[in-house]
């Protein structure tokens, strides 16, 4: 088990170094980086081939000129150094095997000196060795490639402390730093990767938390609070049979009405709350429910203007569109909406625009500055929680909430909701498993 957790850790570190799933940006510095360093090897090989260049005995004449083109072609192969590193290493040891039989050969052809002495690697050694560690998946290959130039540039056959000294330096010195700089990458890589783990977990912790506590929530409004408003709704009709005055059998069938929309509201509010997370994201054109349709926003506009607000109405589309849990959400958003204007812009002017599309309704609310002294009671009435309240239950339904004052000392409302929600009557038409407990079971 420790060996295949290194291997897959290994593996890791390699992918992600490689370049391979490295953002663009790195992957251009790297490409002018290599570019750079052949300009720097070309450069200095060629110094050398001149510097060389004068006569020197034993030395063929076309000798340094034939070194200095092997140099460089050993060179542009660097620019594929970190894509194909391995091939960059084994034209690197190909060299150095041409180099090394050339001084037995014809001497003086490739090297500087005609005697041999120096290094018989060319001179982008260990920027291969080093390359093929940090960015080959085969390391294995990488270690004995480097191996053959590590004998090649020490010459252990004919030992000296200078030569050996420099071959080290030049072939395992490089490869070291290259396994140290592959295993820190690669460590970042798997810490990296856990903490973004761990960040992913944290989150559907706190998104099964959320569910669960929707449940329970779903649970109190069917147990509690449905079972009140249904003695309500029970008392309202029976005041209705029995009460002598018209005016109370009015009100009482008002009351009745009322509790009658409160239970169909909570209906769909709890299906929504027990039905998948997923199904409140849901938009398309599958069967809707219109078993009811929502509150007129009309009427909350004509409400408002009853009481002496200024109001704009502008509505666009079909209203017929949207389911009905929909639909009342729209009319609690900019029912709140008006109620705030009411209380903290007395005397402001109001706009609001309702937009009906395919998928979606979108809601803007906007008033102007205050232009009269506000009463304070009002002002200070109602909990507080408003725009909050308004805000998660957009979000219950899978739509956003904005909102915020304006530059002019005006405040705006806005908001967009999917046309369709599914509830638990959508769920139970469609064959999908819904949960226990929701209107129609026998509890």
């Amino acid at each position: 088990m420790a060996k295949r957790t290194h291997v897959s850790l290994r593996r890791l570190g390699r992918s992600t170094v490689t370049g391979v799933k490295c953002p663009i940006r790195w992957l251009g510095r790297g490409v002018v980086l290599d570019i750079l360093l052949v300009v720097m090897l070309v450069v200095f090989n060629v110094y050398v081939a001149v510097w060389s260049g004068l006569p020197q005995e034993g030395r063929p004449g076309c000798g340094p000129w034939a070194g200095l083109v092997l140099q460089v072609v050993v060179a542009l192969a660097m620019l594929a150094r970190r894509t194909r590193p391995l091939a960059v290493l084994g034209v690197v040891a190909v060299s150095a095997v041409v180099m090394s039989l050339s001084m037995w050969l014809v001497p003086g052809w490739f090297l500087a000196s005609a005697d041999g002495a120096g290094v018989w690697v060319p001179s982008a050694t260990p920027f291969a060795a080093y390359s093929a560690v940090v960015f080959s998946a085969r390391p294995r290959v990488a270690w004995v490639l480097t191996g053959v130039l590590t004998l090649l540039a020490t010459r252990l056959w004919a030992l000296s402390f200078a030569v050996t000294a420099s071959g080290l330096v030049l072939t395992a010195v490089p490869a070291l730093l290259g396994m140290y700089v592959g295993a820190r990458r690669g460590l970042i890589a798997v810490l990296t990767e856990r903490a973004e783990r761990a960040e992913r977990e944290r989150v559907l912790v706190a998104e099964q938390a959320r569910a669960e506590e929707r449940v329970r929530l779903a649970g109190e409004m069917h147990d509690v609070v449905t079972h009140r408003v249904s003695l309500m709704v029970l008392q309202a009709g029976a005041l209705c049979v029995t009460a002598s005055d018209a005016h109370a059998r009015a009100e009482a069938e008002a009351l009745r009405a009322a509790g009658c929309q409160a239970l169909e509201e909570l209906r769909d509010l709890v299906g929504v709350l027990r039905s998948p997370r997923s199904a409140v994201k849901v938009v398309g054109t599958a069967e809707r429910d219109v078993s009811g349709s929502g509150p007129g926003l009309a009427m909350l506009v004509a409400e408002s203007r009853a009481v002496g607000m200024e109001v704009e109405f502008r509505e666009v589309g079909d209203g017929s569109v949207l389911a009905p849990v929909v639909a009342r959400t729209a009319h609690r958003i900019v029912q709140e909406a008006l109620t705030n204007v009411r209380k903290h812009a007395p005397g402001g002017s109001v706009r609001v625009d309702v937009r009906y599309e395919v998928d979606r309704v979108r809601l803007l609310v906007r008033n102007t500055a205050p232009t009269k002294p506000g009463d304070v009671e009002l002002a200070a009435s109602g909990s507080g929680s408003g725009l909050s309240g308004l805000r998660q239950r957009t979000e219950l339904v899978g739509g956003t909430f904005a909102s915020g004052p304006l530059p002019d000392g005006g405040f705006t409302v806005e908001s967009a909701l999917p046309t369709y929600v599914p509830t638990t009557k959508t769920w139970i038409r469609s064959g999908q498993p819904a949960a226990s407990g929701l209107w129609g079971d026998d509890d």
